[in-house]
């Protein structure tokens, strides 16, 4: 791609895909969209959306399953200079509360009802809590001056001028993605088209992607791994999508029965969920070309018994941040199984890694420390009430919070949080060495650990086990399983078995509700 014919906004990506591609763009429900439909239906949406008394800079927050409304609101605000802010499902009412209120959300679009929410019911009281908050849509008629029917946003044609495409700038604010936090408030990251841009680009081209792909998508698009790693990203391909509202492998492995996808994306545990089911091994899967698993390290239990299922496909790690806008490192295409195993990758073309150490020098090959990032897709900073936290340096190196190191080739080893880094008897415990190894046991479905406090040796490791299902497991056995393959100071001293455990919106498990539980 020549770099001044590549779009320097969102907006001009649809349009140019638009108009280099006829293939379809998106199924949803059943129902397929063209590119030519998708930029028709989002400039209808653009200019309805002004006649409301939205513009430049306004924040629109969006509370749907993945969806083709979701995506139209995304590429409408991105055509008007608005601000799309992405909110789960998932969330309740003091998550949403704080997020519309830190965001100064104008306008929301949200279901009548789900998963037990009445929105059109708490909206409406939460206007008196948002000062900000002006319009509500809703997917359906909420009734007599309750809100906009959303679907009639999406025909009736306003008498408004045309979109303010012209007025937006690489470097403006697209997206708000609130980081699902260990601890604390969670932090703003403030996306632009530019940062998404960039990211969606170094995947695009580091995956080959075209416009013969096909993937369910079933990352949330409220987060980058929805959003670039997969909206954005198939879009500059011309490539296709059909949304997957909600995770749920039975739904995954019955749309790739009609819909033979070419890549399947995800996090470890909804692999781990895919592989349960029986009708994975017999599914058909002769167009697959590229399995991308995302978000941390991949157990190399997993990862084997994936390979043993598809023969032929090629694998790859892929890491990111809200702060990155999306991908910054992946699996580079000659990797070996030990690399594929252990290491993340390298970064992404365009982006640079260092690790530094505690004093902020970087250190060399073998050594752990901080992961810190430097690129185009790194955003310009958080906004709302924690715009001020330090996460960038002036030299524009995102520090990121992952421990890891380089080995002499470049490649990338993550040994997960910083803050999840215990010290057991004055020797470094890092828990997502031991995860893996717990995870090559074959009744462990998932685990996590993270260091207690202790009388004797300051803290020891506490991990939560949830077994795969009619497996009976015990503390000795997984115990002895991982004095086989590490050191005995990192082996666990403690285990909990579970039946589940907490889950971000985007797939990972949530370490911070594990804390001070038993």
């Amino acid at each position: 791609m020549n770099t001044q014919q590549f779009p320097q906004t969102v907006g001009q990506a649809l349009d140019r895909t638009a108009a280099r591609h006829h293939k379809t763009a998106y199924i949803d429900r059943g129902r397929s969209y063209s590119w030519q439909e998708v930029q028709q239906m989002s400039a209808v949406l653009a200019r309805n959306l002004r006649a409301l008394g939205l513009g430049k800079g306004d924040r629109i927050g969006v509370i749907l399953p993945n969806g083709i409304e979701w995506v139209l609101t995304y590429l409408a605000a991105a055509r008007m200079g608005a601000v799309v802010v992405g909110l789960s499902i998932r969330y309740r009412d003091s998550e949403l509360d704080f997020m519309m209120q830190d965001s100064q959300i104008k306008a929301v679009l949200a279901p009548l009802a789900f998963a037990e929410l009445d929105y059109v019911q708490y909206l409406s009281q939460a206007r008196e809590r948002c000062p900000t908050l002006e319009h509500l849509m809703f997917l359906g008629d909420p009734g007599e001056g309750r809100g906009h029917d959303f679907l009639m946003l999406l025909k009736a044609q306003a008498a408004v001028p045309d979109s303010q495409e012209e007025s937006v700038e690489a470097d403006d604010l697209l997206l708000i993605i609130y980081t699902s936090g260990t601890t604390g408030k969670p932090k703003a990251a403030g996306l632009t088209h530019g940062s998404q841009l960039a990211s969606a680009r170094a995947q695009c081209e580091h995956t080959k992607a075209c416009a013969d792909d096909l993937l369910q998508l079933s990352l949330p698009l409220n987060h980058v791994g929805g959003i670039t790693c997969g909206v954005l990203t198939l879009m500059l391909a011309g490539a296709g999508a059909e949304f997957v509202p909600v995770f749920n492998a039975d739904t995954v492995l019955e749309m790739a029965g009609v819909n033979p996808p070419t890549m399947l994306t995800g996090v470890p545990t909804m692999f781990a969920l895919l592989l349960l089911k029986p009708e994975f091994a017999s599914a058909d899967w002769s167009r697959l070309r590229l399995v991308i698993i995302g978000g941390s390290n991949v157990e190399p239990g997993l990862l084997s018994r994936l390979q043993q299922l598809l023969p032929g496909v090629v694998f790859m790690n892929l890491y990111g941040l809200s702060e990155t806008s999306g991908a910054i490192v992946m699996t580079p295409w000659n990797a070996d199984q030990h690399s594929l195993l252990h290491s993340i990758g390298r970064p992404l073309a365009g982006a640079e890694v260092c690790v530094a150490g505690p004093d902020g020098r970087p250190l060399p090959a073998g050594e752990v420390g901080e992961l810190c990032y430097r690129s185009a897709s790194v955003i310009p900073g958080y906004v709302g009430a924690q715009r001020d936290e330090g996460a960038f340096d002036a030299l524009g190196w995102l520090h990121s919070g992952d421990l890891g190191y380089l080995d002499e080739q470049g490649q990338i080893y993550l040994m997960g949080r910083k803050k999840d880094m215990f010290i057991q008897g004055g020797f470094n415990v890092y828990p997502a060495e031991v995860e893996g190894v717990l995870g090559l046991h074959p009744g462990v479905l998932m685990a996590a650990g993270l260091g207690v406090p202790d009388p004797v040796l300051g803290e020891v490791g506490r991990y939560y086990v949830v077994a795969k299902p009619g497996v009976e497991l015990s503390e000795a056995e997984l115990q002895a399983h991982c004095l086989a393959h590490l050191a005995d100071y990192k082996a666990p001293r403690q285990i909990v078995f579970r039946s589940e455990l907490p889950m971000t919106p985007a797939g990972k498990i949530q370490k911070a509700l594990l804390r001070g539980s038993p």
